[in-house]
């Protein structure tokens, strides 16, 4: 896979947009504790924000490494894939995220990691937790050929719960059924189970 980094010019504007909140934060960019942030920052935004600088085409042919599958249709589950983001609303952190991803093979069946690694990818955007999940639905569909998919990813929201409402511990959940799983709720239950 080809990593695609900041520019130094986008660099360059994340350190002095960085050095200019800490001065309107009332701090002093220059002092010993502060002086390399700006550039620490950079590199954290490069490291965590990768994923805005691939498309969801990009990102499945990226991962489309697929097995052929001959016989039953069982589905395939992988739960508790740990994954974070940052809101777009507010850049603030979305942690103790999980994924569940669940779907049934058509043909084709991808690696486990690479299920993982469409999940990472996806959430390193400013994000809504809505979308991730349709996202990595999509970029699943795009890359198994099959709309028989299902995707649910549980979260807290730094924004709910370190300022506004102050609400530690309240987790958001959503989901994306598609296919047989948007038509069996006993599908559904047994993926949620």
């Amino acid at each position: 896979m080809v990593n695609r980094h900041l520019t130094e010019e986008q660099r360059n504007i994340i350190k002095e947009s960085v050095t200019n909140i800490l001065k309107a934060l009332g701090d002093d960019p220059e002092r010993e504790g502060l002086k390399d942030t700006p550039e620490r920052v950079a590199g954290m935004y490069d490291e965590v924000f990768e994923g805005m600088r691939y498309t969801n085409e990009e990102i499945a042919a990226l991962f489309d490494k697929c097995f052929e599958k001959s016989g039953s249709s069982d589905i395939v589950i992988v739960k508790d894939i740990d994954v974070f983001s940052y809101c777009e609303h507010h850049i603030a952190l979305m942690y103790n995220m999980k994924v569940t991803v669940a779907y049934i093979p058509k043909g084709r069946v991808i690696g486990l990691s690479k299920i993982c690694r469409i999940a990472d990818m996806v959430c390193k955007r400013l994000q809504l937790q809505e979308r991730i999940t349709a996202d990595i639905a999509d970029i699943l569909e795009m890359i198994l050929k099959t709309e028989d998919i299902m995707v649910a990813v549980e979260g807290e929201h730094g924004c709910m719960t370190s300022r506004g409402i102050k609400k530690p511990g309240a987790k958001t959940q959503t989901y994306v059924s598609r296919g047989v799983f948007k038509k069996d709720p006993g599908l559904r239950k047994e993926v949620l189970g």
